[in-house]
């Protein structure tokens, strides 16, 4: 409907210095605009738009390029969707009480009527997508991952994409059981232990372990974040990216609390209270391009190999992505490519870097960067990755 299509606040370039920020702006836009009007569509430039500061910027835009994103055909859909019978569906009764308790993530000021009206389609959509797969299970949680496409993009492309989304990126979620998803939640501290040891030492002694992050992962985000400014930018970015993405960024939120872990009591109980509560006033791009650097130097692929058990989204073989020509972990070497020679211009230092062509001194050397080297020397470092050898970083 087209009052629901309205309704998604449209996110501000996020993070952006305000001197040049409305310039910025305005070419970014520019830029997606031309890669959108590309015949075919060059989606690798739309990924990197996702990617890059600020996201894409407005929910017009994400009604163009979401779809994109996730390889739905737009003209595919179709005009009328599906009657849902509510009567003899098995989910209903639990949908319906976790709608009814998703007040907090329409926009404040809604008239009733409107948000009610959102509420029965946001039913409607998650009904819909599990009669259409019934190998698919609902869970608590869904919901809020559902009313943001919702929101953004009505109920007529929020059907298509969540159905989508539902059969990759949540796939594990949605099994009869929730042993992928803890499985998913146990890449959490290999991650934070690779960058720092003291806080994974902490954090195991408290015995906290990975439940506080539950919420986080199975809903993208989208509980535990109050502003939907920030929700929608990091869903710009998990679209964009690999599916285990949302832990790389979980992981980066406790490594940026590393203090408050450190002078916390080390008590499980304290540990789950201080870690479940997630700071609204987070540096969104900072920890954005933060991930993005642990994905490349530690890969799901690596860290895959450490465990037992495999999952939909680290094998990922069955998703083929819009674009066969750039992927996304090309993507995020680029951002961090061009993050680094601002940064070289602004420091003007030189870094004198041993060159090898061994793939043991690359992955070790890129490894090592955020604990040895400073921002100078990570951008030569990177540079050389468009050398080295290829790391196996995406769907191996």
């Amino acid at each position: 409907m087209k009052k629901s299509r309205s309704v998604g606040a449209s996110s501000s370039l996020n993070g952006l210095g305000k001197q040049d920020g409305e310039s910025r702006r305005k070419r970014k836009m520019a830029e997606i605009t031309q890669a959108l009007n590309m015949t075919p569509v060059d989606v690798p430039a739309l990924r990197r738009m996702a990617i890059s500061e600020g996201g894409l910027l407005t929910d017009e835009i994400r009604r163009q390029v979401w779809p994109r994103l996730l390889n739905v055909s737009v003209d595919n859909i179709p005009e009328q969707l599906e009657t849902v019978d509510r009567d003899n569906n098995k989910d209903f009764n639990q949908v319906l009480l976790d709608v009814q308790r998703s007040l907090r993530r329409f926009p404040p000021g809604m008239p009733d009527e409107q948000r009610e009206g959102l509420q029965e389609e946001l039913t409607d959509i998650i009904l819909r997508v599990l009669v259409k797969n019934p190998q698919l299970h609902y869970y608590q949680g869904y919901h809020d991952i559902v009313v943001t496409f919702l929101l953004v993009l009505g109920e007529r492309l929020a059907t298509a994409l969540v159905e989508k989304l539902s059969t990759h990126h949540l796939r594990d979620f949605m099994d009869p059981t929730m042993d992928n998803t803890k499985h998913i939640l146990n890449y959490l501290m290999p991650i934070i232990e690779r960058v720092n040891p003291e806080v994974y030492d902490f954090m195991q002694q408290a015995e906290v372990g990975t439940i506080f992050a539950l919420s986080w992962l199975i809903t993208w985000f989208g509980h535990v974040l109050s502003d939907f400014r920030h929700v929608v930018r990091l869903y710009d970015f998990f679209l964009a990216c690999h599916p285990l993405m949302p832990i790389y960024f979980a992981a980066v939120i406790v490594l940026h609390r590393e203090e408050e872990v450190l002078d916390c009591e080390c008590d499980m109980a304290m540990m789950h209270h201080l870690l479940s509560r997630i700071p609204q006033d987070l540096p969104y791009e900072t920890l954005i391009s933060r991930a993005g650097d642990l994905f490349v130097q530690f890969p799901p692929s690596e860290l895959a190999r450490e465990r037992s058990q495999q999952t939909a989204v680290s094998t990922f073989k069955d998703f083929e992505l819009a674009s066969t020509q750039q992927r996304p972990d090309t993507v995020l070497r680029q951002r961090r490519m061009e993050q680094q020679k601002r940064t070289l211009e602004a420091q003007r230092s030189t870094v004198a870097v041993v060159q090898t062509t061994g793939r043991r001194f690359m992955r070790l050397a890129v490894m090592g960067l955020t604990v040895a080297l400073g921002a100078a020397a990570l951008a030569v470092v990177n540079s050389a990755l468009e050398w080295a050898p290829k790391l196996d970083l995406l769907f191996p």
